[in-house]
């Protein structure tokens, strides 16, 4: 594994494969480079992929005090085009990769990219009143701040509940039987920097990217879990139908990662869309 330094003097992890038209791919919260594995062998023929461990993720423990907000990654997204000289990129992002994605849009433009794939997210994470396309329909400013304490109580029993007690039963059964996949998710997650996560989920949950949506002018690819644990059809269509030239794909039956629970379909959806087909 590689790295680059960020403007701010953080090493930021990085792998380089691959062959092609440049193709960055951005996970999720409390993940790493290591989501995009299953899709190598299929992308890698045709495209030079970047992935990256986000600053305070994939158990890289932070060097500066640089806290790891959503504007300081869009910010080092930034940085990552600037250090390979990259332009008409494809950017991909799941989850916080998402909100990374926009953030970046905001604060920079797009004028490095090319097209851009969206992985089940909303453009605001906390619901209120007349915002009923957050987490879970019901995850309130109160929500968010019991979650919080959650957090920092037991971190990784926090996350695992969250993920758990969501939308998708499915997810909620597994977490019950406790069976290995769920204690090695556990260890994973106990091995982090708590503090760095949650100052990085509170970046997130502050912010708010409904104003952004309908300034996208690159074309977007929207890839939804018909049964996400987190999010609504409902959400999946308020954002297609704000960005002026998107796509919308939703994959039934699948939680809040549906490019990993349908990678064949998700790989085919991908190669056809930064294609031009």
């Amino acid at each position: 594994m590689t790295h680059f330094l960020a403007d701010d003097g953080e090493k930021i992890h990085l792998k380089v494969s691959g062959e092609g038209p440049p193709m960055v791919l951005l996970h999720g919260w409390t993940s790493s480079h290591r989501d995009w594995n299953p899709f190598l062998a299929e992308l890698e023929p045709h495209r030079r992929l970047y992935r990256w461990d986000a600053r305070g993720h994939g158990g890289h423990r932070l060097e500066t005090a640089s806290v790891p907000t959503v504007a300081r990654m869009a910010r080092d997204l930034q940085n990552l085009l600037d250090r390979h000289r990259l332009d008409r990129v494809v950017v991909a992002g799941h989850s916080m990769g998402a909100l990374t994605l926009w953030q970046y849009l905001r604060d920079f433009g797009s004028s490095r990219l090319a097209k851009i794939v969206v992985i089940d997210q909303s453009p605001r994470l906390v619901t209120d009143a007349g915002w009923p396309h957050g987490i879970c329909g019901d995850f309130d400013e109160a929500r968010n701040a019991a979650f919080i304490r959650a957090l920092e109580a037991d971190f990784a029993e926090a996350v695992l509940r969250l993920v758990a007690f969501g939308h998708n039963a499915r997810a909620r059964q597994l977490y019950e039987e406790n069976g290995p996949a769920i204690q090695s998710a556990r260890q994973r997650l106990a091995s982090f920097d708590a503090r760095a996560l949650i100052e990085c989920w509170q970046s997130l949950t502050a912010a708010d990217y409904r104003d952004v949506l309908p300034t996208i002018d690159v074309p977007a690819l929207l890839v939804y879990g018909g049964a996400s644990n987190f999010y609504s059809t409902a959400t999946a269509h308020y954002v297609r139908d704000r960005i002026p030239d998107a796509r919308l794909h939703v994959y039934p039956d699948v939680d809040h990662a549906p490019h990993l629970w349908e990678r064949a379909r998700f790989v085919r959806d991908v190669l056809d869309f930064v294609a031009g087909g």
